[in-house]
């Protein structure tokens, strides 16, 4: 034992070729030989992340599909700046730009402080172009301005955006917050996407940007269907696309050294997986389409600039229609201010007021838009048309916090009396604008406005707009009993406005207390409002008789507020002057009702000034009569009811229109939700009328040889399409005998139609037509067997599968490549190859002694 061992150990010892006496050989005349010094070599450097097996169209594709979700996403910040096209120039460049560097960090394989460097070199140079177009030299060049806006901005330009009233302008202190987000999350999605395996990372960024243009914007909703079904049937198809691709190379390197056997099985695994992708893409669109409408219904939206800097409070501001009677008493010969460019009638507004509480009429800063500070002076009311006209004002003896303006002020440059430009507030729903620090003499601002014409015949054929009004308070019961008696039977919107201005105007007697004049008592509480209409004769002023038409027409749900301003009366002088001094006595208060499509027209219900009231009759002594005995009053007949004028009757208009209007809404909603159903449908019937169109090209085209190849390629396309494609290599029979394993019930059809096809095709002669229909009716029965074989699902699969469509191409893409190299080979034969002249033309005399041979 011990010498086997010994002898078994000796050749591992000694023998110079075994791997240990090598190793101690080199090690030995390493040792021997002199140390020779070899340079360095630098480490190897990683691959680009592009340079993967996937192709590069597949990273195209990312690109696009990441740059569409932010480009929906940046939308959302159109409302903040007015849909000024100037934010989406700022926007898309960023996003552009931002999967630039994404794609540059990517190939170079960038850490986190380079691609952060680069990153900020791009958004410095282009910034200027895209995001500070006025501040940048020539309108795209860097310049100092652009520059220092785009550095600040950074850090101080999101409380810019959000404490100014949009639309916030184009300038760089608030372009630079849509710039960067889009920037900013470009680079990160991009190289969240081609450089990690799984792309779920990437929609983080997305989602963050959808969030900040929500909370960077306003309460007004933009989009929110269109918006919400691109973000999620677009991340769902590409999340779904990328995991497929992840699928198949982990599947390629399983299978590199072992041939996946089953493909039939693959195919259908496939055709699953399609299948439930689009069932999820489709459940979610219609998902998204349908919740939508509900969770964008909400008329209290909170943004940021909601709770950035709240809206003044306006109940600590007195109302401006409290004054009115001090106007016409204190400061009738007042100069209140000068305005230079009023046309003929035109009216300066201090206020519109439309929430009541019994004792006042005042502004409601949360009936349809809270007041914000002015961000663009030079873009107030965005979508007015028509030219602009400039009105000038001059501030002298007004005074209060209540701004007089002129609607529609599209424009307002304000230059204060004491230097520095106070903060103004607006509210642009009912052009009413604030200075807090209070207007004061020497004042003076301008104004671009356009004066809104109303048509006729558009108004008499218009319904009441809808916009949201304050719940009125403490309204007296005689507003609604007379406003019943005096519509009566008015069966259009016009008609009853006119018929509360026509009455008030035709009743009513003017009187503002003053002396000479009939007693009015100044105010309009719920108390005033009782005694104008329960006494003999209405008296009253400007101030009593809007607000009893508006409390009237809201009674009857018309939408209307009063306002408050100063015109100057048709008889005036001084009314169309080019310059013209407002005093108090030129005070006015006027009703406005909102009609759709026409917005807020005036209305006059005072009476005219020369309508005063009667003088009291004089009482004369009463003389004592007799008393007789008087006969009992004779039985009342029953009186005549007016029509039915309820606020349940006349609003029946309303509830039909309301009625319309949700089944319009379910509609939309129908039609939009249907997107995605046609999106899907589209490439299905495609794919139909496709097979339809080579289905009877085969049929009809060619000679009848051609017509019976063309109907066993009907049979290969559908065994094909059934997930038991042959191989297109192999002869008509072995492909019948292929087939036979997977369907069963057609191997005799099949196997007949293999033989009746290589007879007529290699046969003698042309077959009839006869045998050609016949031959396409064992077709038509061979495929019946072979469907029925199959079960439901499977057959309806196969209708709408393209993959007999893509082998037709894949053998026409190879006869082509066959066919071009042929021809090469026989240029190249006929020409002599490569070979010089000579061999050239020994060539061609070959060829050509061929050919007369032949002949």
């Amino acid at each position: 034992m011990s010498a086997r061992r010994s002898a078994a150990a000796q050749p591992q010892n000694n023998s110079s070729d075994s791997p240990a006496a090598g190793q101690a050989g080199t090690r030995a005349s390493a040792r021997r030989q002199p140390r020779v010094e070899t340079p360095k070599q630098a480490l190897p450097q990683k691959p680009s992340a592009f340079a993967g097996a996937r192709l590069r169209w597949h990273f195209v594709l990312d690109g696009a599909v990441l740059a569409i979700l932010l480009g929906v996403a940046v939308l959302g910040f159109g409302p903040t700046f007015g849909h000024s096209p100037a934010y989406l120039v700022a926007g898309i460049g960023a996003i552009v730009l931002g999967l630039g560097v994404a794609a540059m960090g990517a190939h170079w394989r960038f850490g986190l402080i380079p691609l952060v460097g680069v990153g900020f070199l791009v958004y410095m140079l282009f910034g200027s172009a895209l995001a500070a177009p006025n501040e940048a030299f020539l309108g795209f060049l860097p310049s100092l301005d652009s520059l220092r806006g785009l550095l600040l901005g950074i850090m101080l330009s999101w409380k810019q955006l959000l404490t100014l009233a949009p639309p916030v302008g184009t300038s760089v202190e608030v372009m630079v917050v849509p710039y960067l987000c889009a920037f900013v999350t470009a680079v990160v999605a991009g190289s969240l996407a081609w450089r990690l395996r799984t792309a779920y990372w990437a929609l983080v960024p997305v989602v963050a940007l959808f969030i900040t243009a929500i909370l960077f914007g306003t309460a007004e909703v933009f989009l929110p269907v269109l918006r919400g079904s691109l973000l999620t049937v677009g991340a769902i198809a590409w999340l779904a696309y990328r995991h497929e691709l992840v699928r198949r190379e982990m599947a390629g390197s399983i299978s590199a050294n072992q041939q996946v056997q089953d493909a039939a099985g693959a195919r259908a695994s496939l055709l699953r997986r399609i299948g439930m992708g689009a069932g999820v893409i489709l459940v979610a669109g219609a998902l998204t389409m349908a919740a939508a409408p509900v969770l964008t219904q909400s008329s209290s939206r909170e943004v940021l600039r909601d709770t950035v800097i709240p809206p003044p409070d306006l109940h600590a501001l007195p109302s401006p229609l409290t004054k009115f009677r001090d106007y016409v008493k204190n400061e009738k010969d007042t100069v209140l201010f000068t305005v230079e460019g009023m046309p003929k009638n035109g009216r300066v507004r201090i206020a519109a007021m439309d929430n009541y509480d019994g004792v006042v009429f005042t502004v409601d800063p949360n009936s349809s838009a809270s007041f914000s500070p002015i961000g663009d002076p030079k873009a107030l009311n965005q979508g007015t048309d028509g030219e602009g006209r400039d009105v000038g004002l001059v501030i002298e003896g007004y005074q209060g916090v209540w701004i007089p303006n002129v609607a529609v002020a599209r424009s307002l440059s304000y230059q204060s009396a004491q230097g520095s430009t106070p903060t103004l507030y607006l509210n642009k729903e009912s052009g009413t604008a604030l200075n807090l620090a209070g207007v004061k003499d020497g004042d003076s601002y301008s104004m671009d406005v356009q004066f809104p014409q109303v048509e006729g015949n558009k108004l008499a054929g218009s319904e009441f707009g809808r916009v949201n009004l304050p719940k009125l308070e403490n309204v007296p019961q005689v507003v609604g009993t007379k406003a019943n008696e005096i519509v009566g039977e008015a069966d259009t919107p016009l008609k009853k406005v006119q018929a509360l201005e026509s009455a008030l105007q035709r009743e009513g007697k003017f009187s503002n207390g003053l002396d000479g004049q009939a007693q009015s008592n100044s105010g309009h509480s719920a108390a005033r409002i009782t005694k104008l209409l329960s006494g003999k004769e209405m008296v009253g002023d400007d101030e009593q008789y809007a607000t009893v038409m508006v409390l009237m027409a809201r009674h009857l749900g018309i939408p209307a507020r009063v306002v408050m301003g100063f015109y100057l009366d048709e008889k005036d002088t001084g009314n169309g002057a080019s310059t013209i001094k407002v005093k108090g006595a030129d005070v006015h208060a006027w009703v406005e009702v909102n009609f759709a499509g026409q917005g807020w027209v005036p209305f006059n219900p005072t009476p005219d000034k020369d309508n005063v009231p009667n003088p009291p009759e004089p009482q004369n002594a009463s003389k004592p009569k007799p008393q007789v005995l008087q006969p009992p009053p004779p039985p009342q007949e029953p009186a005549d009811l007016p029509p039915d004028s309820a606020p349940d009757a006349l609003d029946t208009d309303g509830k039909k229109d309301q009625l319309a209007g949700i089944w319009g809404t379910i509609l939309l909603i129908a039609g939009v939700a249907a997107i995605p159903l046609l999106i899907i449908a589209l490439p299905l019937i495609l794919i139909v009328v496709l097979k339809s169109r080579r289905r009877k090209k085969r049929l009809t085209t060619g000679l009848p040889t051609d017509r019976v190849g063309g109907g066993w390629s009907e049979v290969l396309s559908l065994a094909t399409d059934l997930g038991a494609g042959p191989e297109p290599s192999g002869t008509r029979r072995e492909s019948a005998a292929a087939l036979y394993g997977a369907f069963p019930a057609a191997a005799g059809t099949t196997a007949l139609l293999a033989e009746r096809a290589d007879a007529a095709i290699f046969g003698p002669g042309q077959p009839s037509e006869d045998e050609v229909a016949t031959y396409w009716q064992h077709v038509e029965h061979s495929a019946q067997g072979m469907t029925g074989s199959v079960g439901f699902w499977k057959r309806q699969r196969a209708k709408f599968s393209p993959r007999s469509l893509l082998a037709d191409a894949r053998l026409r893409a190879q006869e082509r490549a066959r066919t071009k190299a042929q021809s090469k080979e026989a240029d190249r034969g006929l020409w002599g190859g490569e070979s010089g002249d000579d061999q050239g033309r020994a060539g061609i005399r070959a060829k050509l002694a061929q050919m007369m041979k032949k002949s």
